[in-house]
């Protein structure tokens, strides 16, 4: 079934019967294999090298027309049909509703959850990317630092905004560890790790922030996802 799809032409499956994740080590291709290793739900991963442009390949775009990781292909997926999805927020709460884990069924919180996600797709990851790449990429060089300052400056607000919210919780959405915080780890690890950018937003101010990162990433399953598709 799943053999048909112009994917595995070029990534083919060796447990065609499994879920198929599509990705790389990124801040948002982390958020799918962590969700995948929480959940226990059996999967079988595929690094796609995006540094080779490999997202842009004719057979991943048959998967996903944007061109970007990750994206999954489950073949037994709503009423057994086989579904490829992509965009990291929709493929969280689809594992979530997958597995009935890590999202609240009561509506109320399941919506506050979805709530805390669709922030850090609309402002916390451009943010930080922007900064990331005007604070130690190519956008490093520009002489006109007015780009870099104002991704900083938002960046740190933003981080002000989760911090506040970590002030009396353990998780974003209390006690309980959720999809909301999936989303965000590899952000937060990436923004001051790999972009290099802790001093820049005066990260040391949000405490309830490093506390909480630091629980996510001993927890083992982000561990093994942080790393799924590394090599």
């Amino acid at each position: 079934m799943s053999a048909a799809h112009p994917i595995f032409a070029r990534w083919p499956a060796q447990h065609p019967d499994r879920l198929q994740l599509f990705s790389a080590p990124t801040p948002n291709g982390v958020k799918a294999a962590i969700m995948l290793e929480e959940t226990g739900l059996p999967y079988e991963a595929h690094r796609i090298d995006i540094m080779a442009n490999e997202s842009h390949d004719p057979a991943f775009l048959a998967l996903n027309p944007n061109g970007k990781i990750p994206a999954i292909y489950d073949p037994y997926g709503p009423g057994g049909t086989p579904l490829a999805l992509w965009e990291s927020g929709a493929i969280l709460i689809y594992l979530a509703d997958n597995s009935g884990q890590l999202l609240a069924a009561d509506p109320a919180r399941r919506y506050e959850t979805i709530q805390w996600v669709m922030w850090q797709m609309g402002g916390v990851g451009p943010m930080f990317g922007q900064l990331g790449f005007f604070h130690k990429f190519a956008g490093r060089e520009y002489a006109d630092k007015r780009p870099r300052d104002r991704y900083a400056a938002e960046s740190a607000r933003l981080l002000g905004v989760l911090d506040a919210r970590l002030a009396d919780r353990s998780w974003v959405m209390g006690d309980d560890y959720s999809i909301a915080d999936i989303s965000l780890l590899g952000w937060v690890r990436n923004l001051i790790g790999f972009y290099e950018a802790a001093e820049i937003v005066g990260f040391d101010r949000f405490a309830h922030v490093q506390r909480w990162l630091d629980a996510g990433l001993a927890r083992p399953a982000v561990q093994r996802g942080l790393v799924v598709t590394a090599a």
